[in-house]
């Protein structure tokens, strides 16, 4: 009866070990720290970062053209006095003032 049970027990044990070691296995693939869902937040992850490497580009280039702007071939002293005038809000005895709306504002 012992013997019987051994060898029912054995022939159990061994498919059901296989068993368990393939569900774990499936659940690790899945689940785990190199599985399916990890590589899907990687994925994420990198798509989050080049869209801030393009801002990031995009920014710099915006800054590039602000100092290029600043160089003196490229700036206008017309230009310049004209935009200084009108953030100090000041003008020159006998300059000819037209004043803008509210919605018409120069700048």
């Amino acid at each position: 009866m012992i013997a019987l049970l051994r060898r029912g027990l054995g022939a159990v044990f061994a498919p059901l070990l296989f068993l368990l070691l393939t569900a774990y296995f499936i659940w690790n693939a899945l689940h785990g720290t190199l599985g399916i869902e990890a590589y899907q937040r990687q994925k994420k992850l990198q798509a989050e970062a080049q869209s801030a490497l393009l801002d990031a580009h995009k920014e710099q280039d915006i800054w590039r053209r602000r100092v290029m702007a600043l160089n003196e071939r490229a700036l206008d002293p017309d230009m310049l006095d004209e935009r200084s005038r009108v953030m100090l809000n000041s003008s020159r005895k006998g300059d000819l003032v037209i004043p803008y709306g509210e919605k018409n504002s120069l700048y």
